[in-house]
């Protein structure tokens, strides 16, 4: 069994997006990505171990106060981070990323532990490992699955859509919901489509439209009037949309 993980950070903070909005959570960055969207806020997190060679980790929950540990990190060193932080009352965990199903092993094996911690476990995913997310989906109780649309996420997000719904037939068991970043260049047609397919899974399914945060010059939000078209578009075909941005860098967190 894999006895190690390789991650970016550690840390207690506020989720700030889609339907978790609002909770604290634990974090586990991992290292790693399949994909390359073009408004990436975590670039670090698509580097090798051999260029990422330390985790910082959180001592004291929401305070900043970072050590470092050498990666690959040892799951006993993960659980005794996550512990520590854990001594303020936390919603869950969030594997986030990166691409955390990359590390699924890893997951597996960490599994365990956060439960003994009490915690619930949220993944957040990009939705391209349907296979992957059979491995660990026993163990999780909350899942949040970007639709990656090209007009913002670039090339890497191209023919997607097909495991997006693979992946969210198999999640559909789980607490599920579904979060779609758009632009101003995000055309209807590739909206629509990527909503239709949601809604085809299960129309009940909750949806959040994220207005993408700037990243240099190569993607911009869509204007307020842009956004009520696009979320006009998107209840013709699921029960719940809301539009929601990244509220947690309005706040000044991580």
């Amino acid at each position: 069994m894999v006895s190690q993980a390789r991650l970016v950070e550690i840390f207690s903070s506020i989720q700030g997006e889609s339907e978790l909005i609002g909770h604290r959570q634990i974090f586990l960055r991992f290292l790693g990505c399949n994909l390359r969207c073009d408004y990436c806020d975590t670039p670090e997190t698509l580097s090798s171990s051999q260029s990422l060679p330390l985790c910082r980790i959180e001592r004291t929950p929401g305070c900043g106060d970072f050590e470092y540990r050498e990666n690959p990190l040892s799951l006993g060193d993960v659980r005794e981070a996550v512990a520590r932080l854990n001594q303020v009352c936390h919603h869950s965990v969030a594997l986030t990323g990166g691409e955390p199903l990359l590390q699924a092993d890893s997951i597996i094996a960490l599994l365990p532990a956060l439960r003994d911690l009490g915690l619930r476990v949220y993944l957040e995913t990009n939705g391209s490992l349907p296979d992957r997310l059979d491995w660990v989906l026993e163990g999780i109780d909350i899942i949040g699955m970007d639709v990656k649309l090209p007009s913002v996420a670039g090339e890497s997000a191209e023919n997607l859509l097909e495991r997006h719904q693979e992946f969210l037939a198999r999640a559909r068991c789980k607490e599920l919901f579904v979060k779609i970043v758009v632009g101003d260049a995000t055309p209807d047609a590739e909206l629509e489509a990527a909503v239709r397919m949601v809604a085809e899974v299960d129309p009940a399914l909750p949806i959040t439209l994220q207005p993408v945060t700037p990243r240099g010059p190569a993607v911009y939000p869509p204007s307020g009037s842009r956004l009520l078209e696009m979320q006009a578009l998107a209840q013709r075909h699921a029960d719940t949309v809301r539009v929601i941005p990244q509220t947690h860098h309005l706040m000044g967190l991580l």
